[in-house]
């Protein structure tokens, strides 16, 4: 089948020819103020069986129906309440489709077998010239092969459905760039089937309260009968897998960067390109700027296809206005695979002197990461907590100096007295929880520097706990280099500490370090902790778990 591409703004004959093959039974692109829609004659079983073959649609996923007025609403539904009429006048032509009960003269193949019809107004003068030339309501979803990101221009239609219809009806790029909000308007409180270019919030105003059904925010669960377009199946989705991230954009960012490898493609707002440098990347637009959200991010989709990307990761907008939609669709392509931006990922690094832990925590902030370092912590605790150092002085009596620990007095009185020790640990690990969850709040991703990660009970408050490991030697050498101390002085002090089968048997995961130098090992610690990372967010090689 040849298709034709019809150019109304230069061909005057472009909206007879075009109507007509919508009253042969064809299927014919048309433009739309949202995105470009796979058209057929909404009365005719035929055509519109057509139109669910051409793009591999469900047969039980419904189409809506065009109309070029709000006075063609009686001839397709049954009843419309006085609710339909008020939205009609307030938002049509308009990115509104409203359900309604339908007439017996709408088939039951548009409907999806639903005693319902979806019908809309399309804010696109071309297409409701052709609507009006053909004289019959057009069913028309979304003009790309089902499951793919819908077409935002007749170039991307092309792409799809080129020798599959008769023709395209190039209208320029969509204003909106989202579908079409559907409401169902058969229930009471009137309710939000799928999020799109007309924000809730304006909704809201004309009907007051609306309820968000549960397919906007997750997928239908097999057997479910979707009400409307786009609510059961996975859709907008590239041909590499998506992982969507919610939550503060400075947040959702830190999050990909840490995950990124080699061949991943990265959806972003505008201002955090920077973060993803050596990676393909499409801009989302301003995080402010949900038109130019909406707008892109199809076309963001669209992109990837065309690359050796493997995986794509992309930062999603909050749920205000059109927000709501852009998000709807970026979730979807991701079979709402999502990652929480703004919850911590806290993982705990332990492991005897010399190991390479400062080189390990190095590469955790290489990723984004932020260090405790819990001694520090608990040094910094004693300058500024009274409440501290008066538990400290109620088991030990007087050892600081003003604010300032005697470490050498506190050190005579525990370190030759188990019970002691076991006291002071306790007042210690009793404190530092608290302190260590304040100090992670607004945090992304933490490492937890703690020697006594295990025992302190520290590892509690951690994702993973990490046990950095290498040969006895080789911390030999280091801590003789670092501290400039002689051998047996360096010997001593590793047997002192817990052996390695101590931190295999306790932790979740061990970092073996025999590299040569510190860089090797830090950027062999940074691929172990993205690897961890993606662990965490359950994102297998290639994309995430299906």
């Amino acid at each position: 089948m040849k298709t034709i591409l019809f150019h109304p703004e230069r061909d005057a004959d472009a909206i007879p020819q075009a109507a007509a093959i919508l009253r042969r039974g064809g299927l014919l692109g048309i433009p739309t103020e949202t995105v470009y829609g796979l058209g057929a004659d909404a009365l005719n079983e035929t055509a519109v069986r057509h139109i669910f073959e051409a793009k591999g649609r469900p047969q039980d996923n419904p189409l809506i129906i065009h109309v070029p007025d709000a006075s063609w609403l009686e001839r397709y539904c049954r009843e419309v309440p006085e609710t339909a009429c008020r939205l009609a006048e307030r938002f049509w032509p308009g990115p509104l489709t409203m359900i309604l009960p339908r007439r017996e003269n709408v088939p039951l193949q548009t409907t999806g077998g639903l005693e319902t019809v979806g019908v809309r107004c399309p804010d696109h003068p071309v297409t409701r010239a052709i609507i009006e030339a053909a004289g019959v309501p057009v069913a028309a979803p979304s003009g790309n092969t089902s499951g793919r990101p819908s077409p935002t221009t007749a170039g991307h239609m092309a792409e799809d459905m080129d020798g599959k219809i008769d023709g395209i009806v190039d209208g320029g790029p969509c204003a909106v760039g989202v579908e079409s909000t559907i409401i169902d308007l058969t229930v009471t409180p009137p309710r939000l089937l799928r999020p799109g270019g007309l924000p809730l919030e304006a909704l809201e105003e004309v009907l007051g309260t609306v309820a968000v059904d549960k397919a906007v925010t997750g997928l239908l669960k097999d057997g479910e009968k979707p009400r409307a377009p786009g609510m059961k199946y996975r859709h907008y989705a590239p041909k590499a897998p998506v992982t969507a991230v919610t939550g503060d954009p400075a947040h959702s960012a830190l999050v990909i960067r840490g995950l990124l490898r080699e061949k991943a493609g990265v959806i972003c707002f505008d201002e955090f390109v920077g973060y993803f440098e050596g990676h393909i990347v499409h801009r989302l637009g301003p995080f402010t700027d949900k038109l130019a959200q909406a707008q892109r991010v199809f076309d963001a989709l669209r992109t990837f296809d065309g690359t050796d990307v493997t995986e794509i990761f992309a930062q999603c907008p909050d749920d205000a206005g059109l927000g709501l939609a852009v998000g709807n669709r970026l979730k979807k392509a991701a079979g709402f695979h999502l990652i929480d931006g703004d919850a911590p990922v806290v993982i705990g690094i332990t492991g005897g002197t010399g190991s390479g832990k400062t080189s390990a925590l190095q590469a955790l902030e290489a990723l984004g990461g932020t260090v405790l370092d819990c001694d520090a912590v608990y040094h910094q605790a004693l300058r500024e907590d009274e409440t501290l150092r008066r538990r400290i002085r109620d088991a030990f009596g007087e050892v600081f100096r003003g604010t300032e620990l005697d470490r050498q007095k506190l050190g005579s009185l525990v370190f030759s007295d188990p019970q002691a020790l076991e006291r002071l640990n306790g007042i210690v690990f009793d404190y530092l929880p608290g302190v260590l969850r304040r100090r992670m709040e607004g945090k992304v991703l933490v490492g937890l520097d703690a020697i006594n990660l295990i025992e302190s009970g520290l590892g509690e408050l951690c994702c993973r706990t990490v046990a950095v490991l290498a040969p006895g030697e080789q911390r030999v050498q280091r801590i003789m280099q670092r501290d400039h101390i002689p051998e047996e002085y360096a010997r001593l002090r590793i047997q002192a500490q817990k052996p390695d089968s101590y931190y295999r048997e306790h932790c979740t995961d061990v970092l073996e370090n025999q590299e040569e130098t510190p860089e090797a090992f830090r950027e062999k610690a940074e691929i172990f902790f993205r690897d961890l990372l993606r662990q965490l967010h359950h994102i297998t090689e290639g994309g995430h778990e299906r």
